[in-house]
């Protein structure tokens, strides 16, 4: 199925979390689309920031509120009159839900109901994607993938919040779209690098802390299997969903978004991978922390993706890695950013007349 990135042109459009990791990255391919970009968020989440390193204010309207404030959010979202939504926004990190389960679901949960009543109470959407994760399925430890009609029960405050977005998701859609007014999917990701990951308790974003210190790599579950990404691959299926669906409803559905087996790792296979991508002798030791519950496997079946609209990933483990070290020492040598992100987006689009190879 072709897509194509400038379906965007002109089109305006409501994000939420858009100064987060993802959103930051998202906003630049919108943007770099010619589309009309409202982003609705609290301030970044770490210091540094990709949304401010990239200065991607630059590129979009960013209003900073909390998703949580729904007199807040309907402001700006009445004044955007969006005819697409994405909504990113979300408290993102297993270890922090456990620190603060009551904001994590207050966020993940009432976040996701109040932009849902924006969208009920106006009449100018016509795509709506909720981003979810991988982690909304009830953990059985098996060795395939999880596919969209299993069982939703995650087990830590994070996911399971997550699993409770995509309920909440699933009623509004049978309760408030039936008419199919506005077009409504998920999408359940698996875990993304990428240049501009700043956020703690995240492998990659600790590799590269260590490589910047001079120190070894504290690997705390190296057994850990998790279906790895280039941020790029999720960003694209969600610009491809959103668009299909606002073009023919019949596309609207639960997706999950994922890379191929081959792409599933164990973390310290990927942190083998990082070490021998960055070289200057870097090195890893395995240091169990005793931290709360996390999955031991997980990984997805993407084949409902990958047959609805002939989708498949482009850029394997491999390359992910080499376009986060290219990132980073662009960073870290004072190099501009906005380029490399700009090259790098570019390369990605460029694979779709490639066959993705």
């Amino acid at each position: 199925m072709n897509f194509n990135l400038d379906f965007y042109k002109g089109k305006k459009i409501f994000l939420t979390g858009h100064t987060g990791f993802k959103g930051a990255w998202l906003c630049k391919m919108l943007a770099n689309a010619g589309a009309i970009v409202t982003g609705y968020s609290l301030t970044p989440p770490t210091d540094p920031s990709l949304f401010n390193i990239a200065e991607i204010e630059q590129d979009m309207n960013s209003v900073i509120g909390d998703v949580r404030d729904y007199a807040s959010m309907k402001k700006a979202f009445d004044e955007a009159a969006p005819e697409i939504v994405f909504h990113l926004a979300a408290q993102p990190i297993v270890r922090d839900s456990y620190k603060e389960p009551v904001y994590t679901y207050e966020t993940n949960v009432m976040g996701t109901v109040n932009i849902l009543e924006c969208i009920r109470s106006g009449k100018s959407v016509k795509s709506f994607l909720n981003v979810t994760t991988d982690k909304v399925y009830k953990n059985k430890e098996w060795m395939w993938g999880y596919r969209e009609n299993e069982e939703l029960d995650g087990f830590d405050p994070y996911s399971n919040s997550k699993s409770c977005s995509e309920l909440v998701t699933h009623s509004y859609k049978n309760s408030f779209f039936e008419d199919k007014s506005v077009a409504i999917s998920t999408a359940r990701a698996g875990n993304v690098i990428g240049g501009g990951d700043f956020a703690n308790d995240r492998i990659i974003p600790d590799c590269v802390r260590a490589a910047i210190n001079k120190e070894n790599i504290v690997v705390r579950n190296p057994f850990s299997t998790r279906p790895y990404q280039h941020v790029l691959e999720p960003l694209y299926a969600y610009l491809m969903i959103a668009a299909k669906q606002y073009e023919d409803e019949k596309y609207a559905g639960y997706y999950n978004v994922g890379p191929d087996d081959t792409d599933c790792f164990q973390t310290g296979s990927l942190v083998d991978l990082f070490v021998s991508k960055w070289g200057e002798g870097m090195k890893w030791i395995n240091q169990y922390d005793g931290g709360p519950h996390e999955a031991n496997f997980l990984k997805l079946d993407c084949a409902k993706l990958k047959s609805t609209f002939d989708w498949k990933p482009r850029w394997n483990l491999d390359t992910a890695i080499e376009k986060v070290v290219e990132w980073n020492k662009c960073w870290i040598t004072g190099g501009n950013i906005r380029e490399c992100m700009d090259k790098q987006i570019k390369e990605f689009l460029m694979m779709e007349y490639l066959g993705g190879k």
